[in-house]
């Protein structure tokens, strides 16, 4: 039941300020919104904000840059940041090329550009040529190329693109001889590829939304259809729906024989579901796994053996076959067994299984052969992350690896060695042996063990007083592993911690570690990080008026719940695109599908009440002193609508009490991650770590 009484758009203001004479909020409009969840009565009087398309949301928007850009001129060094910011990403950054019919492909940034350029070159020494540059498909940088595929022959390319950062792809086919683009182009897809299938390739698409209403509640029905080239959308085949489950996501690849399609169903659970058709034979689509309980991907079709990936009663992943001609689960064979460490990637390269694990959250790297015989570890160069690039049918092998002081760096190995050579490694301005990364564990609040790692300078004096940023994310399954990024070295150059935290709720130690920090289990996740922060203070790294917190999507959802539960623990907060309405979140666009992690406040009282207990939005105190508080979202974040940040921005002006800055930055054009030109980047990350600098009294000099 719901009980709605609103006012008049502007019937009822609040000086959100009035305790802070610092600083001068935009007045909020409050509405007597009431939800009533299992008998409990539950304000929402901020309501109105979820429409973010209205008028009177555009001026709350218009006033709230403003103060925050106000805010942001004040900052004396903030220019001098931006310049340095810049003068870093300014290096030229090589990716690790990969081979497709014959030619070798690499994605090239000379440095400031929007996007990396798809370069290609006929062998590995001659002159590279321009085969598609994204930074070309719009005048403002705001269309992202977001992935291809080439045909089997290798006369077409498909690629996919985000407006915007938007969710919604559009798929365009290109000649690759020409270069030049076909009439064929498909609208309204997500979540997809496009998976090649002779002159025509599948791909998954929603109905298209009503016109004007494009970021709407409208993901349902999720559908996979066949494209033929030369043939408009219209005309496309239905592959496979399932009517029954609308809330059901279904993606689809064929084998690189192109033998096999397969198509995947999630959005149930934990796991998914695989369906296979014989493509050769035109077999029905057969079912092969009937629960959502694990999840199973398919690594390679060599004959009749379908090589997987899968912790299928694995907790730590393992590598199954199946026979081609039975593939139904019940038949597979376990190839390498489940380990002490999670497998995390698995592929086919020259003939042999590359696999990644992780140990304690940084990779390390094995081959075997395809009989499931161990024959050797890669030995990398330190504590970093690794990712593979070969064909099954050739030797040749590159990698590309990183770490939190290495720039992604290609390396060419020799399998018949296992022997590494430096292939090409970008040139940054600054010394990465000026810095030291050391991984830590600490006992969490129930005991367990939670790792992280620590980057700093070379000689930092431990006596309590040095800054923090402490990262984290905690969710889904997603694990954080060592990387690099130019935006964290003014922090670091000027005596700041960066502290990336491994907790509950990813997959760093397999899926049991991913469940205890899910549903009734979440406050693990906020437990983890708050005791990460102490930690921090009882080995005088730091102490809690130099600890600043950052996170983004799940992780936003962590800072909102860290930064009301243990307000006094932490000087700074960044909640970035955010989920912090944990009672209504499942309501918009995508959310529903949050609920296997999450739960829903429809579910049960006991949910309910969790849910509730931790929600960002639902747990601030008039009257307390909160952090300094930067709240960033986007106007198309169609993924996590930008309603979830501007109420609680609201709540947040209205019940603080300290003089810390309550602060939301709200990007124009862009979406929830991706979508967005260098130049707005380097902006946004300038205002996000001057506001750290600055609100943890630091003096930075660049």
């Amino acid at each position: 039941m719901k009980k709605l009484l609103l006012y008049s758009a502007y019937g009822l203001m609040i000086m959100s300020c009035a305790n802070n004479p610092k600083m001068n909020y935009p007045m909020t409009d409050k509405v007597d919104t009431v939800d009533v969840y299992f008998g409990t009565e539950v304000a929402d009087p901020y309501r109105w904000l979820e429409n973010d398309t209205s008028a009177a949301t555009a001026e709350w928007v218009e006033a709230q840059n403003a103060v925050t850009n106000n805010y942001f001129d004040k900052i004396p060094y903030r220019k001098q940041l931006l310049e340095r910011m810049t003068n870093l990403a300014n290096y030229e950054k090589i990716g690790t090329p990969f081979k497709r019919n014959g030619k070798y492909y690499f994605y090239k940034n000379d440095g400031l550009q929007n996007q990396s350029v798809l370069y290609t070159q006929a062998t590995l020494d001659s002159e590279p040529t321009v085969f598609l540059d994204p930074n070309q498909l719009s005048t403002d940088g705001t269309v992202a190329l977001t992935g291809l595929q080439f045909s089997k022959d290798g006369k077409y390319v498909a690629y996919t693109i985000s407006r915007s950062g938007s969710d919604w792809t559009e798929i365009y086919v290109m000649d690759v001889a020409t270069r030049q683009l076909l009439d064929d182009h498909i609208k309204w897809a997500k979540f997809t590829s496009a998976s090649w299938d002779g002159d025509g390739f599948y791909y998954s698409a929603y109905d298209a939304p009503v016109e004007g209403k494009e970021f709407s509640n409208t993901n349902e029905n999720h559908k996979v259809y066949y494209h033929k080239l030369g043939t408009p959308q219209s005309t496309d085949k239905l592959i496979y729906q399932n009517a029954k489950e609308p809330r059901r996501f279904y993606s689809a690849s064929t084998s690189d024989d192109q033998r096999f399609l397969f198509i995947y169903e999630s959005g149930a659970g934990r796991g998914n579901n695989v369906f296979i058709k014989d493509l050769i034979k035109n077999s029905p689509i057969t079912q092969l796994t009937t629960d959502f309980d694990y999840q199973y991907y398919p690594i390679e079709v060599i004959g009749d053996k379908i090589y997987f990936i899968t912790n299928y009663n694995a907790p730590k992943y393992r590598v199954m076959v199946a026979d081609a001609k039975n593939p139904k689960l019940d038949n597979w064979i376990e190839l390498v067994p489940e380990s002490e460490s999670v497998l995390t990637n698995a592929e086919v390269i020259g003939g042999k299984l590359f696999l990644t694990y992780d140990k304690d959250a940084s990779n390390h790297a094995y081959v075997y052969n395809l009989n499931g015989t161990e024959l050797q570890e890669i030995k990398l160069p330190s504590l970093g992350s690794v990712g593979f690039s070969g064909n099954a049918d050739d030797d040749e092998c590159f990698y590309g690896f990183t770490s939190f002081t290495t720039p992604g760096a290609t390396y060419q190995y020799d399998m018949n060695t296992n022997t590494s050579k430096l292939y090409r490694a970008p040139k940054v301005e600054f010394n990465p042996e000026d810095f030291v990364t050391e991984q830590v564990f600490f006992p969490s609040n129930d005991g367990t063990r939670i790792p992280m790692f620590l980057t700093y300078r070379k000689g930092l004096e431990f006596d309590g007083k040095n800054p923090v940023l402490l990262y984290g994310y905690g969710g889904f399954g997603v694990s954080l592993n060592p990387s690099f990024s130019t935006l964290r070295i003014p922090f670091l150059e000027n005596g700041g911690i960066y502290a990336q935290v491994n907790l509950r709720g990813g997959n760093e130690y397999g899926e049991k570690w991913h469940i205890a920090g899910t549903k009734l289990q979440k406050q693990n996740v906020f437990d983890d990080f708050i005791g990460a922060a102490e930690y921090l203070i009882n080995k005088k790294y730091t102490n809690p008026s130099e600890i600043a917190i950052m996170g983004g999507s799940n992780g936003g959802l962590l800072v909102g719940a860290c930064m009301t539960q243990r307000p006094e623990l932490f000087q700074v907060a960044i909640p970035q695109v955010g989920v912090l309405d944990m009672l209504r979140y499942h309501k918009f666009t995508i959310g529903w599908n949050w609920a296997s992690d999450y739960g829903t406040s429809e579910d049960s009282p006991e949910m309910f009440n969790y849910l509730k207990a931790y929600s960002p939005l639902h747990n601030l105190n008039a009257g307390t002193k909160y952090p300094a508080t930067l709240i960033t979202t986007a106007d198309h974040d169609d993924r996590v609508v930008p309603a979830h940040s501007f109420k609680y921005a609201a709540a947040l002006q209205e019940a603080n009490d300290g003089t810390n800055p309550t602060l939301i930055r709200i990007e124009s054009k862009a979406g929830h991650g991706a979508g967005k030109p260098m130049s707005k980047v380097l902006e946004e990350q300038t205002d996000i770590y001057s506001f750290i600098m600055y609100n943890l009294g630091m003096n930075p000099q660049f």
